[in-house]
Parts: C-alpha cells; sequence; structure tokens
C-alpha cells in the first residue's frame, strides 16, 4: 500500500508537472560571459549555464574541482531557487590523489522531532501539503557547513573568491527563463507563500515575471556577502537564533527548531559505497542516501547478462533492467536510513554473493511475480516499509579540474521551492518530508522514521566511474526523486555497455518499475517496447511525458565531454 500510495502521487499531474519543471535546468547563457579556461582537462557541467560559468570562472582562476563545485552551487541558489540551494543540503563525492571521500551535507531534524510529527490527534497523516508548507518539513540546512569542510580539505581558491559570481548574479540581476517561469507558475502557492518571495519572483499583478525579465535578489546578495566574509559561521553561529526562531515560529506541533539545533550541525565524511562493474569501479554515496546502494545493486545484477549484445533498443534489455530495479528497491524501502540511528547492512547489501543470488530471481522471460526484499548478511532484526512521499526538487553538478580531481555534487530543496519558507534571500527546504510519516507498522518499527537530530533518506546518487587503469572515466549524476539511481545506472549501462556518448546515455529513455506498475517516456520508447514488455508479464504499463534531469562529464580521446539532458534544453530559452 506504501508503495502504491507513492506512485499514485508520483504520476499524478500536478506531480509530473512540478517535476518536469522542477527538476529541469535553466537559460542559456552567453558564450561571451564565459571564461576560456588555461587547461582544456577541465569541465563543468550543472543544470544552468550561468551556473557553468560560475564553476569554469573559479577553474580558469586555477581552483580546484571542489571550489568549481561550491561556485556551482553557490549559482543555482541564485538562478534555479526551485530546486536546490544554501537552504538544502546534498552530498559530494569527491576523488582525489587520496582516493574516494564522500561528504554527507544532508539536513537534520530538530533534536525535538518525534515520529508523531506528521500525524494528527488521531494518528492519521496529516495532508501532504499540510506538511510540506509549514516549519514541520524544514531540516537545519548542509549546503554551506558541506561546502566548508569540502574546500578545508580540497580547496585553494580563499574561500571568499568562491561567492563572487553568485553574489554577481543576486546582486546585478539574472534573466528569467522559461523554466523558472513555468516552476513559478506551477507551484504559485508554494513558490509565493511569503511577502519577500512574491516581491522577488512576482509582478504587481500577482503572476510570474515574464520570461525574459531581470530578477534580482539583494537580500541574497548580502547574505552571500556575509557568509563570504564571516565563513560558515554567519549561519550556523551568528544568525543561527535567528533562523531557528523563524522557523518554530511556522511550526504547529511537534519538536521545533532550536538555536542549538543550528549551532550543532556539522557535515559529516561518509563511507564510499565503491563495487565492480566488469571492468569498472563505480564509487557513490551511502547511507542516509540510498543512491549509492541502488546504483550498485542494479549494476551487479545485470553484470551476468550480455547487455552489450542486446543493446539500448532491445525489449530484453528493458525487462532485465525494470526486474533488477524492483529488486533494488525493495532493499532499499526495508534498509536503508541514516545510519547514525540505524543499524543499515550496506556491506551486505552490495556483497557480491548476496547480489549474485538476488540477481539469480530475474528470468529473461518472465516478470517475477513478486519482489521482497532479500536478508543481506548483517541485515538487522524485522524492519517495516513506511510511506515515504516522492522527491521533487534537485539538481545535480559534475566538475573535473586540470589535475584529474572529480566532484560530483547533488544538491536539493526537496520540493520545488522547498517548503515555500523564504529566509535570507533564499528558499528553505522540505527535507523532513523525506522520512515516513508513520513511525511503524503494526508494530514494528520504519528505518526511515522520524527521530530527533537524524538526517532523512534520499535518493540521490551522486557517482564516479573508474576505468581499468583506475583513471576517472565518468562523473554523473540526477535528479527526479526516485528516478535519480535508474537514471544513474541507465546510464552508466549506456556508455559502459552500449558504447554511447554521455549525451545519449543521458537521452536513453526512463523505463522504471514502481512495484508491479512499470512507467515509460513515450516520445523516447524503442518501438513495440510495450508490447514487448507486456508479454513477458508487465501488464501495467503507464505512458509519461519527458522526465528527468541528469548531468555528467565523459573522459573521451578529445578531453571531456560536458553533457546536460536534452529533455530540458528548451527550457533553458529566455526568449
Amino acid at each position: 500500500m506504501a508503495a502504491m500510495t507513492r506512485l499514485l502521487a508520483i504520476l499524478s499531474p500536478l506531480a509530473l508537472a512540478a517535476t518536469s519543471c522542477a527538476d529541469a535546468p535553466a537559460p542559456v547563457g552567453q558564450a561571451s560571459d564565459k571564461p576560456t579556461l588555461s587547461a582544456p582537462s577541465a569541465a563543468v557541467s550543472s543544470a544552468d549555464p550561468r551556473a557553468d560559468a560560475a564553476g569554469e570562472a573559479i577553474l580558469a582562476q586555477g581552483g580546484s574541482a571542489t571550489d568549481a563545485a561550491i561556485a556551482v552551487m553557490l549559482a543555482l541558489t541564485v538562478v534555479e531557487p526551485q530546486s536546490s540551494g544554501i537552504g538544502g543540503g546534498g552530498f559530494l563525492v569527491h576523488a582525489g590523489e587520496d582516493g574516494v571521500v564522500t561528504f554527507d551535507g544532508r539536513e537534520t531534524a530538530p533534536a525535538s522531532a518525534t515520529g508523531r510529527r506528521f500525524l494528527d490527534e488521531d494518528s492519521e497523516r496529516l495532508p501532504f501539503e499540510q506538511r510540506v508548507m509549514s516549519g514541520l518539513s524544514v531540516g537545519v540546512p548542509g549546503n554551506i557547513a558541506l561546502a566548508a569542510e569540502a574546500h578545508a580539505r580540497y580547496g585553494k581558491l580563499p574561500w571568499a573568491d568562491l561567492f563572487a559570481p553568485a553574489i554577481a548574479l543576486a546582486r546585478d540581476g539574472f534573466v528569467m527563463n522559461r523554466r523558472l517561469n513555468g516552476s513559478l507558475a506551477e507551484r504559485r502557492e508554494r513558490a509565493g507563500r511569503t511577502a519577500a518571495a512574491r516581491a522577488v519572483f512576482f509582478g504587481p499583478d500577482g503572476d510570474p515575471l515574464p520570461v525574459g525579465a531581470r530578477v534580482r535578489i539583494p537580500e541574497l546578495a548580502e547574505a552571500l556577502e556575509d557568509l563570504a566574509a564571516s565563513g560558515p559561521e554567519a549561519f550556523y553561529q551568528r544568525n543561527a537564533a535567528s533562523f531557528a526562531r523563524y522557523v518554530a515560529s511556522e511550526t504547529p506541533q511537534d519538536g521545533r527548531m532550536s538555536e542549538t539545533d543550528v549551532t550543532g550541525y556539522a557535515a559529516k565524511l561518509r563511507d564510499p559505497v565503491c563495487t565492480r562493474y566488469r571492468t569498472y569501479k563505480v564509487c557513490g554515496m551511502g547511507p542516509p542516501s540510498s543512491g549509492g546502494v541502488a546504483v550498485a545493486q542494479m549494476l551487479g545484477q545485470l553484470e551476468r547478462f550480455d547487455l552489450a549484445a542486446l543493446g539500448p533498443d532491445n525489449a530484453t534489455f528493458w525487462h532485465l533492467f525494470l526486474e533488477s530495479q524492483r529488486i533494488a528497491y525493495a532493499d532499499r524501502e526495508l534498509y536503508i536510513a541514516d545510519s547514525d540511528f540505524v543499524p543499515v547492512p550496506v556491506e551486505g547489501l552490495v556483497d557480491g554473493g548476496y547480489i549474485s543470488r538476488r540477481s539469480g530471481l530475474i528470468d529473461p522471460d518472465t516478470v517475477l511475480a513478486k519482489v521482497e526484499a532479500g536478508t543481506p548478511p548483517g541485515a538487522p532484526a524485522a524492519l517495516a516499509d513506511g510511506d515515504e512521499p516522492p522527491e521533487n526538487g534537485t539538481t545535480h553538478f559534475s566538475v573535473v579540474d586540470a589535475h584529474g580531481n572529480a566532484a560530483s555534487y547533488t544538491s536539493t530543496v526537496e520540493g520545488a521551492f522547498g517548503s515555500g519558507l523564504h529566509w535570507g534571500g533564499f528558499y528553505l527546504n522540505n527535507e523532513l518530508t523525506d522520512f515516513s510519516a508513520t513511525p511503524e507498522v503494526d508494530g514494528v518499527p520504519v528505518a526511515n522514521r522520524v527521530e530527533g537530530g537524524k538526517r532523512p533518506r534520499s535518493s540521490m546518487a551522486p557517482t564516479i566511474v573508474f576505468d581499468e587503469d583506475s583513471e576517472v572515466l565518468l562523473v554523473i549524476g540526477a535528479a527526479g526523486g526516485p528516478t535519480i539511481p535508474v537514471q544513474v545506472a541507465r546510464s552508466i549501462i549506456g556508455v559502459l555497455d552500449f558504447g554511447l556518448s554521455a549525451r545519449e546515455a543521458l537521452d536513453m529513455p526512463l523505463v522504471m518499475a514502481f512495484g508491479q506498475m512499470v512507467v515509460i517516456e513515450e516520445d523516447r520508447m524503442p518501438q513495440g517496447l510495450d508490447a514487448a514488455l507486456r508479454a513477458r508479464g508487465h501488464e501495467r504499463i503507464h505512458l509519461l511525458a519527458p522526465r528527468g534531469k541528469a548531468n555528467a562529464l565523459l573522459r573521451t580521446g578529445n578531453g571531456w565531454e560536458a553533457a546536460g539532458d536534452p529533455r530540458i534544453a528548451d527550457m533553458l530559452l529566455y526568449r
């Protein structure tokens, strides 16, 4: 029932519209504004050309991949407020001389939050929008803390220099594109919830500013200048009380955010999830993200099949991929949560023997009648499947510098425009709705239930793929809530098995299983795929409008190919 509830939410017209806009990039930047890089081996791929330009400017000044990734994150705070920003959090996978290091900047629940946070007096779930559009959904933002931790380890340029492009965009203004305009229109109630946000993004008539209008955010420029000058302490110390007080004032029940929740926040180093796929090494993010495990499991389950011989238009390939998704996601729903609070058997979930046994469930000719979570080595005692809603507002960016360092960074505010709360010139996340609203099922606790100080489970899957010589080959990630691991695994297969370019791999169709239901992008569906899947027993097939948003860097013989998702190309225009 929980899976069906999530699926109906994803397939509803409102959710589809919000995701297609909220998870797409922004306008075409002017080529003349972009600096010329002295090192052609460096590259940036993000959801907005102006954020690309910010990262490229930092690389041109001798900055590291981490420096450039931070500059991109800050620029996206300005030009892509519907998807990410300093009011949210993220995950960063870094590859360099010291190997793979992963940073957890996921938001945390207030210390006084309880499992009843999203329930009413009768223990029924509060309506979803009521959960979202309040301080109940706001976690302590982690992006600035993540940036500071990563910069301390891998930064080359001064901290303040990384803020210059974003400050200029906020102070001098940027041009409204189709994507942001459409997101504002479709999420008018959330985006325009506060007077401060309406003053920035909406006209006197109450409509979003038109495509082509110049948008200025002086309050955000001031906040960024303060952070640039004073470091993360400007937010986590000096303004902690003010921020917590604002969120608490918008929180109608359960634990309210306190100053100590903010001052006590810390980004964390996590163990990466690294596995082998054929001759390649694939590294991603561990809990509280489910992305690294899900990608590893899908790839591992498919390794015994000759996918290259099948090709990207073959129905057997898509059937195999769907079955691997169903098996991986069954484990994800039961086991993945914040490992600081729940024992997560990561090693067991990606154990070669376990994955081989799970792969053995896949029949090339017919669909599994029922898929349940397995029992990986080290699995905890019985847990229950929760009822988390789909995530929507997210962005990904990939950076490689001239020294071969790579940064794969996925950032989010959860839904389009997050909670709708607007403070300091930026939107605040609604990440806490990524927790299960129901803390237990039939007396059995849900791993991803709300607990004080806990980080909600995420689908984000920033990933780095290494070739047989241990050199970075592919830096990739995506937006789109629960579709993220599927987009990433699909694109990795496209590059490694099918020999596609990065752009071609990102352009492969989204074909995804939600329990017994299958969704397929209609305009990218290989001819006859729906009929061929039905013949194998996939009876409930729904066709979708374009959905997805991924970004990647692929090393080629001519340098780095920077690719964005072709689905959102038109949304980048501002004319």
